[in-house]
């Protein structure tokens, strides 16, 4: 993996992510956070359905666009996390590196959470 990439895993919050549309088959690009927990990568929302997780769940292959420290697309595929058990430990993790403000059981029991898999070998840096 490129040092800089791996360097923007570590430090940066803000990507984009374009999914293809699960009715449209369109790119549909949008920014959001992305989560590192302890090297594992997780992208996940504020509670109520989210068009990008309906097409994640459709499509899981998707573009992780970094756009902080370092430009570079990443392909990669979502895995929706919807067990409890695994649930719960990640979102705990997110909440303690947020403030801390939300209420965790109805974020981790009405929110999207996906693991992603990047294919950093394919990353298209700038």
């Amino acid at each position: 993996m490129d040092e800089r990439v791996a360097k923007a895993l570590e430090t940066d919050r803000t990507i984009d992510i374009t999914t293809t549309g699960r009715t449209s088959g369109s790119a549909r690009r949008k920014e959001i956070w992305f989560h590192n927990l302890d090297g594992r990568l997780y992208i996940t929302g504020t509670p109520g359905p989210r068009d990008w997780y309906a097409n994640m769940i459709a499509n899981p292959g998707f573009t992780f666009h970094l756009k902080g420290s370092v430009q570079a697309d990443i392909p990669a595929t979502a895995r929706p996390i919807t067990d409890a058990a695994e649930r719960r430990p990640a979102f705990e993790l997110i909440h303690a590196k947020l403030d801390g403000e939300r209420d965790i059981d109805d974020w981790m029991a009405r929110s999207p959470l996906v693991e992603v898999e990047l294919d950093a070998d394919n990353a298209q840096v700038s």
